[in-house]
């Protein structure tokens, strides 16, 4: 009877140990990441990858998660926590980097030239630091190329 015991015991306490490490291990696969490599591999950049640093931008700029995940409206995700699954940037903005530059480029709407994929992100990104430097009177959120782009 007492080995049975012991034997149960030592079961539920591996079986409890096992359940913990599968959950950490789910949860850690949705996490964001502290820093994300904004490189679509649907296309060649022509600058250096900006490595965005999400940590710093939730918890150090308070950053809300619909400053930058939207809904197919453009609606700001409010309800977002961290592991949500959340789509990538190119689910939608599917078209491959910047919108046709020069004179012969086509008039494009708005609407239009948000479905590249460099000019959504340019768009969200630089006009939330433009909004940031205008709110807060300083320059510290890079709104230039160079200051977020690192030299290849």
């Amino acid at each position: 009877m007492n080995m049975k015991k012991g034997s149960l015991m030592l079961l539920s306490a591996v079986t409890g140990l096992a359940t913990l490490f599968i959950a950490a291990a789910i949860y850690a696969g949705v996490a964001a990441p502290e820093v994300i490599p904004m490189n679509c591999k649907a296309y060649p950049h022509t600058k250096g990858i900006v490595m965005f640093s999400h940590k710093k931008h939730v918890t150090d700029y308070k950053g809300e998660c619909g400053d930058c995940h939207h809904d197919a409206k453009g609606n700001a995700l409010k309800n977002l926590k961290e592991g949500d699954p959340v789509q990538k940037c190119f689910e939608c903005h599917n078209k491959p980097g910047e919108k046709p530059k020069g004179k012969d480029a086509p008039k494009l709407s708005k609407k239009e030239e948000l479905l590249y994929h460099a000019e959504a992100l340019h768009e969200n990104c630089r006009g939330c630091h433009k909004a940031y430097n205008k709110k807060n009177e300083t320059k510290a959120a890079p709104t230039t190329c160079a200051n977020c782009h690192p030299k290849k």
